[in-house]
C-alpha cells in the first residue's frame, strides 16, 4: 500500500493541479461582474416613531456570478434592508453590507455603495388641519365666485412633529375657473406637496359658487 500511495509522484502531483484548474475553470467559466442600483428599505420603524428623511434612497451594488444570471436581474430582484428596531428619535448612522442585501443566492455581492447611510427618526404626531381650495384663473367676464366651500373643511393627519408643526394649513389641488359663468364642485386630491404626512382623507369635495 505504502508503494502505492507514493510511487509515481510526479503524476499525481500534476493529477491534483490539473484537477484544481479544471475545478476553477468550470467555477468561473462565463462569470461576469456588474453594477446595478436597488432601493434602500427600511424595517421595524419604532412605534410612536416616523423616519423623516435619509442620506441616500438607493445604493449601488457590485455583484459577480454567471453573466447570463446577471443579465436577466432587474431592479426589484434586489433591495437593501435597514434595520430600524433599535433606533431612536434624532440621526443615526447605519453602516450597509454585504447582509444588508437581499439578492439572488446564485450571485455574489463585492460591494455595496455607500458603504452608509443616515437615518433621522422623530416622534409620531396627530394633528387636524383646515382645507383651502386652491384655485386659479378668472370667471367669464361679468362673472365672480362668491363662494367655496370644502368639504370636509378639515382632515386629520398623521406625520413627523419637527415637520407638521410647520404646516398650518393643508390645500387642494389647484381647481381652474378660468371662463366659467356657472358654478362647479370638483372632488380634488390634496396636494401634500412631498410632505411626510399620512391622511386617511386623501381627496374633497370643492364646491365653487360663481354668479354675475
Amino acid at each position: 500500500m505504502r508503494k502505492i500511495l507514493f510511487s509515481n509522484p510526479g503524476i499525481k502531483i500534476i493529477s491534483v493541479v490539473l484537477a484544481v484548474f479544471i475545478w476553477i475553470y468550470v467555477t468561473y467559466r462565463g462569470q461576469a461582474e456588474i453594477a446595478i442600483d436597488a432601493t434602500i428599505g427600511f424595517k421595524n420603524v419604532p412605534k410612536g416613531m416616523e423616519l423623516l428623511r435619509t442620506s441616500a434612497k438607493s445604493a449601488t451594488l457590485n455583484l459577480r456570478g454567471q453573466e447570463r444570471l446577471l443579465k436577466s436581474l432587474r431592479p426589484m430582484d434586489l433591495s437593501v434592508v435597514v434595520d430600524l428596531s433599535n433606533a431612536k428619535r434624532g440621526e443615526t448612522t447605519y453602516y450597509l453590507d454585504k447582509n444588508a442585501v437581499l439578492a439572488p443566492g446564485t450571485v455574489d455581492i463585492l460591494r455595496v455603495e455607500p458603504t452608509s447611510v443616515r437615518v433621522v427618526l422623530d416622534e409620531s404626531v396627530v394633528k387636524t388641519l383646515p382645507v383651502k381650495a386652491s384655485i386659479a384663473g378668472a370667471p367669464d367676464k361679468g362673472f365672480k365666485i362668491v363662494s367655496v366651500d370644502v368639504m370636509p373643511s378639515s382632515v386629520t393627519v398623521r406625520g413627523a412633529k419637527s415637520e407638521l408643526s410647520k404646516i398650518a394649513v393643508l390645500r387642494t389641488e389647484t381647481i381652474d375657473v378660468t371662463g366659467f359663468d356657472t358654478g362647479l364642485r370638483e372632488t380634488v386630491r390634496l396636494n401634500i406637496n412631498g410632505k411626510n404626512i399620512k391622511t386617511a382623507t386623501p381627496e374633497v369635495t370643492v364646491s365653487i359658487a360663481i354668479k354675475r
